[in-house]
């Protein structure tokens, strides 16, 4: 069975170039197991249209996605791709459905958690509200970067702080593409296993954001839950992204556009 599930973890569907991981959360959560116990450093990219369409403009981020350990179909227009590819057991993998259930796994064998991101004391919060729901859970730091790329100081700051505590997993949630890229450049740097990029999980767990009914997150709707929410940050992005996500991947569908596989 466990080696059925990593394999299943190991094929990707081809959405637009970007190879997006074949799993549910419950082979997603193996995966991350099984690394974490073997020490296989790696970096997890949660990727749905936004992403996928970044890509399309940025070769390097293209390359960054098809270099993850796992990356998961965070929208449900990744999923629906999966099972068109036939993949039925494909469903969706949240990054905010992810870390729970990873904290909730960690309690009972002592992986150590080291929170990256968010703004001015989320990231304390976050680890606070985690605590809370997860009596066992070992979390061993946090950061809070600046709205930039770290200057010489705070990269050392950053190093230090893990090569002390030697987090087995450390969350970022910073915006896309920032937070990949960021994974990308640091992971070979820092002493840390994986590094898994789960963006607004930050402000949810921590309860500064709301988050959209379960059913709008099954229909493929939280997209439009979090356009009222947030009208003016996020417009631009879903009315440019998701019409231009369908007409390219109908277009890869048809076979009027060739997309080489990752």
């Amino acid at each position: 069975m466990l080696s059925a599930k990593l394999s299943m973890s190991n094929e990707r569907v081809n959405v637009l170039g970007v190879g997006i991981s074949v799993l549910n959360l419950r082979t997603a959560l193996e995966a991350i197991a099984s690394a974490v116990r073997e020490r296989r450093k790696g970096y997890i990219c949660v990727t749905g249209v936004h992403g996928v369409m970044e890509a399309q403009s940025d070769d390097g981020f293209k390359k960054i996605l098809n270099g993850a350990f796992l990356c998961t179909p965070d929208g449900m227009p990744m999923v629906w791709a999966g099972k068109i590819a036939g993949h039925r057991k494909m469903s969706r993998v949240y990054g905010p459905d992810l870390m729970l259930d990873v904290c909730a796994w960690s309690q009972t064998n002592g992986v150590k958690h080291f929170f990256f991101g968010g703004s001015q004391g989320v990231a304390e919060l976050l680890s606070q509200k985690l605590k809370g729901k997860f009596p066992r859970l070992n979390v061993v730091g946090t950061f809070t970067p600046p709205f930039r790329a770290l200057n010489v100081e705070e990269d050392k700051k950053l190093r230090e702080q893990i090569t002390t505590t030697k987090p087995d997993i450390i969350w970022v949630g910073l915006s896309t593409p920032k937070q990949e890229k960021f994974m990308n450049e640091f992971l070979p740097k820092l002493d840390t296993t994986l590094m898994i990029g789960v963006g607004a999980a930050f402000d949810f767990h921590s309860g500064r954001v709301r988050q959209a009914p379960h059913w709008m997150q099954r229909s493929g709707l939280e997209w439009f839950y979090r356009l009222c929410c947030e009208p003016r940050r996020l417009a631009w992005r879903y009315f440019r992204n998701n019409p231009l996500f369908l007409l390219k991947y109908f277009g890869q569908l048809a076979g009027l556009r060739k997309y080489p596989s990752p």
